[in-house]
């Protein structure tokens, strides 16, 4: 207790009911307006799962001003609809995080932790992205068009079948597939100059899982010791050009001119990279 309220109090406090947030939004048919320039996260995710429940299919989620954990409460069970949620703004960290079946458009930069552990459904950001991006990710896709911070795809995993897949269009920070369990990551470099290398070091630190498509420049000691480099066989080329082909169709690069550059392929070196330090 602290100035006697819970933590549980604490937390909700200032938060409205359901009832008070309606003059927030506006539903036409399947679609629906949100304002969320006076919304709590909470009240944010309370007004997009009330939509989902009204069987919308499109929200325009605007005046977003930092709310964390957007999309993480739609977890609805079928036969209500996929949401497509547009955010005018920029959201605050966790976007995306659990996020199960939806779509979550961004058109502006997201911060740190976007899509954390998320399961299914698609994220795409219209500019840069923070840190953790991608973090224990275990299905879905993220398209993020510019660069990404730092430790992006940690602990990337995949699950009883899913593949997750992240494709960034610039660069990344440091640690960038960091204990990467699973996935595919691909990193396109699109604006760095030419000859110019990718700014990360310690790339697959501790991986042992998973693989990174890499195109540009990067030297040896900015790779983890846990990695090692294969050239793209065929069926590597085929995956790569499809991933760069939705890309493309999002952000409006040329696919053609993307292929063309050089690609490297990362995997770990071993299933268990720190085995050795433990007793058992």
């Amino acid at each position: 207790m602290v100035s006697g309220l819970s933590l549980r109090d604490m937390f909700l406090e200032g938060v409205r009911p359901i009832e008070k947030l309606l003059r927030y939004v506006e539903i036409e048919d399947d679609r629906a307006i949100i304002d969320a320039s006076e919304l709590k996260h909470k009240e944010v995710n309370d007004l997009l799962r009330y939509v989902a429940l009204k069987h919308v299919t499109k929200v325009d989620l605007v005046n977003v001003v930092g709310q964390r954990y957007i999309g993480t409460r739609l977890h609805i069970p079928n036969p209500s609809p996929k949401l497509e949620i547009h955010i005018q703004g920029t959201p605050g960290n966790d976007l995306g995080a659990f996020l199960d079946r939806h779509r979550i458009i961004v058109h502006g930069n997201a911060q740190d932790g976007v899509g954390n552990t998320m399961d299914d459904g698609e994220i795409v950001v219209y500019g840069r992205a923070g840190d953790v991006v991608a973090m224990s990710m275990r299905g879905g896709k993220i398209f993020i068009r510019d660069n990404v911070g730092y430790r992006t795809a940690i602990h990337m995993k995949e699950y009883v079948g899913k593949i997750p897949i992240l494709v960034v269009g610039g660069t990344a920070q440091d640690f960038f597939g960091e204990y990467m369990a699973g996935g595919r990551v691909i990193l396109l470099g699109l604006n760095l100059k030419e000859g110019e290398r990718h700014k990360a070091h310690y790339i697959g630190t501790g991986m042992h899982g998973g693989i990174i498509y890499l195109r540009g420049k990067v030297e040896d000691y900015q790779l983890g010791k846990e990695v090692g480099i294969l050239k793209l066989e065929e069926e590597d080329w085929k995956f790569v050009e499809r991933q760069v082909e939705q890309y493309c169709n999002y952000f409006g690069a040329n696919k053609e001119k993307i292929m063309e550059g050089n690609f490297i392929k990362l995997v770990p070196v071993s299933r268990r990279p720190y085995g050795k330090i433990y007793a058992y």
